[in-house]
């Protein structure tokens, strides 16, 4: 008895000593719990499915969540920035796509090493290099000057500069798109769309939650209404006066399903696809604007049309006594200064002319012969007859009536301005990475290989584009020694041969030659008679027509190859162009030019014009006159 006692005391012991042991350890544990999550250790133990609160808002960029809520993780230490994506990118690897990951990756690299260096410079952003294809182009219904687009051979993977990067794709849009950037404004309809994304995101995962039905139908009343304010207002003052409350509803809804633990894969595949869809809508919207652009460049003003029409309805209704007869002499006299444009604009043709009298310092001496087609004559005609242009004779020729002894040359009796070329090509010839260069060129057109045939008599000529100013007097031009040269023109070695290798081909020109550019053109009409150049570019557009796909190709190609080793270089100050593209050009280049060229896209008498470069144009206009006037065209 006195043993089995013993045995039931000593059991009793061990029983209370494991209790007591076991109260401890629950103690102990219930200290270490809290100290865990202060310290933030719980990070460490989630699975790789999952991102933890602080890791995900590094993402918050790419995934939609709601940027008035999350926490930024951007605003750590400039070490941890750059590791803290790398991990992130870690977790969602097998589920990102390789160019968002590459970009994601860059744009944390970039930005940490920009806040380290010293340099004000912003931080460059890498973004994969776009499909060689260009956007279609709409109808050109002006016989305007389009600019057509051609890729030098590409032999990068990245490119570094996101707006050279644009203007690879949609040319001068994207520059004209960074200057007139507007602050952003709306901010209410934005950040009702913001948590309309986020709300959208959530409510699949909490309408499967068991007993959370309240929440879920709250979610789902926030989400409709929000559809309806959005579907009736696009602007913060078509948004009805209750809105600040409903903000509020939705912002509390968007918090309390936040705080349930969702699957987070159901979320992620939501985000992903409102990610792809806004993505997909933003590439729309810059494709459609790029095409507006396009049409906005092509299309004549309505004001332009308006004065052209006025113009020919006058001239039928009181033609103008022909005084032609009077002057007809110095039409061909080859002791003259000559000048010849191609142009369809009364406006444009007028202010090179009326620039280049009024800069000269014996006007007596100029004659100007404009080639314009029929459609256009009659305006032409009367303007030219209207207005004086002090002691200097001006021309006006119908191209289309001319008559050409060639009757293969007659073949090219139809007007055609100079080409405009956008060309982008690497910085360097070789390495992998190296970033994307855009040039504009203007080159001469079909109707600019008639001029020995339709000035048979001239023995040399300067040719303006329609799209100059003259600043200065252009008579040195004819003391110029052409040295056995054909075409005195200003040349671009920016861009020379070799980067045009894809399309003048491998062995046809010297590699380190420089492209030339119309705007301003000396031309020697004896020597190309001499040569038959015209003959040359003929049978060179000949051939290549069987083999290029476009009408521009053949002219870039067939115009080069047609004056190569015969084009003298004048000096780059006679002629500045580019103000039709660049933004960047310095108020003293302009000053000190002789010619003011603007190639490119925006021209100054096109509300897309470049506002501080159209002022050197707009003050050679008669802005007194009657039909200007009518037609709105000072405006």
């Amino acid at each position: 008895m006195k043993g089995g006692t013993s045995s039931y005391g000593y059991a009793a012991k061990r029983r209370w000593r494991g209790l007591a042991i076991g109260v401890l350890g629950l103690v102990i544990l219930s200290m270490l719990v809290p100290l865990v999550f202060l310290l933030g250790l719980h990070n460490g133990f989630r699975s790789a499915g999952y991102v933890s609160e602080q890791q995900g808002s590094a993402s918050d960029g790419l995934r939609g969540y709601d940027p008035y809520e999350v926490r930024n993780a951007w605003n750590e230490s400039e070490g941890d920035q750059s590791s803290h994506v790398e991990k992130l990118i870690g977790k969602l690897g097998p589920t990102l796509p390789k160019d968002v990951l590459r970009n994601l990756s860059n744009k944390a690299k970039n930005k940490t090493i920009a806040r380290s260096s010293m340099h004000n410079s912003q931080p460059k952003e890498g973004f994969p290099v776009p499909p060689h294809s260009i956007m279609p182009s709409p109808p050109n219904t002006n016989n305007h000057k389009v600019g057509a687009a051609i890729e030098a051979p590409l032999y990068m993977k990245d490119v570094d500069e996101i707006g050279k990067l644009c203007e690879f794709k949609f040319g001068s849009y994207c520059l004209w798109r960074q200057e007139h950037v507007e602050e952003m404004k709306d901010f209410t309809v934005k950040k009702l769309k913001d948590q309309l994304f986020v709300a959208r995101a959530y409510y699949p995962s909490i309408a499967k939650l068991p007993r959370q039905d309240k929440l879920s139908r709250e979610l789902k009343l926030n989400i409709q209404e929000v559809e309806r304010v959005l579907s009736e207002s696009t602007t913060d003052a078509d948004l009805p006066p209750q809105i600040a409350k409903k903000l509020r509803r939705m912002e509390a809804a968007i918090a309390k399903a936040k705080s349930f633990s969702v699957e987070c894969n159901n979320v992620d595949k939501k985000l992903r696809q409102i990610y792809d869809m806004a993505e997909d809508e933003a590439n729309f919207h810059m494709k459609q604007s790029a095409f507006l652009y396009q049409l906005a460049v092509q299309t004549m003003p309505k004001s332009l049309h308006c004065l052209s029409m006025r113009l020919t309805v006058e001239y039928f209704r009181s033609p103008p006594n022909n005084m032609e007869l009077s002057v007809a002499e110095k039409y061909i006299d080859p002791t003259l200064h000559h000048f010849v444009i191609f142009s369809n604009n009364v406006l444009a043709s007028s202010v090179a002319i009326n620039s280049t009298v009024m800069h000269a310092k014996e006007s007596v001496n100029q004659v100007f012969h404009v080639l314009t087609d029929g459609q256009n004559y009659f305006a032409m005609k009367l303007w030219f007859l209207r207005n004086t242009f002090r002691e200097a004779t001006v021309q006006v020729l119908n191209i289309e009536r001319l008559k050409l002894d060639n009757h293969r040359k007659a073949a090219l009796l139809h007007l055609s301005l100079p080409e405009e070329f956008r060309v982008s090509f690497p910085n360097v010839d070789s390495p992998p990475t190296a970033s994307i260069r855009t040039e504009y060129i203007s080159i001469f057109s079909h109707s600019h290989y008639l001029l020995p045939d339709i000035f048979r008599n001239l023995k040399k000529v300067v040719v303006l584009d329609d799209d100059v100013v003259v600043q200065q007097d252009l008579s040195e031009l004819w003391n110029i020694d052409m040295r056995g040269k054909v075409n005195g023109a200003v040349q671009l070695c920016s861009l020379r041969f070799g980067q045009l290798k894809k399309y003048l081909g491998e062995n046809s020109n010297d590699k380190n030659s420089c492209a030339w550019m119309s705007g301003l053109n000396v031309i020697d009409l004896v020597r190309w008679r001499e040569l038959d150049l015209t003959e040359t570019y003929q049978r060179l557009a000949q051939q290549l027509t069987v083999h290029e796909g476009s009408n521009e190709a053949v002219a870039l190609r067939a115009s080069l190859l047609s004056f190569e080793d015969l084009v003298f270089p004048i000096d780059g100050a006679w002629a500045l162009s580019g103000l039709g593209h660049d933004y960047g050009i310095e108020i003293q280049a302009i000053s000190k030019a002789a010619v003011l060229h603007y190639n490119g896209n925006m021209k100054p008498w096109l509300e897309l014009g470049i506002p501080k470069y159209r002022l050197h144009w707009k003050k050679f206009l008669n802005r007194e006159d009657q039909f200007l006037s009518e037609c709105n065209v000072n405006s």
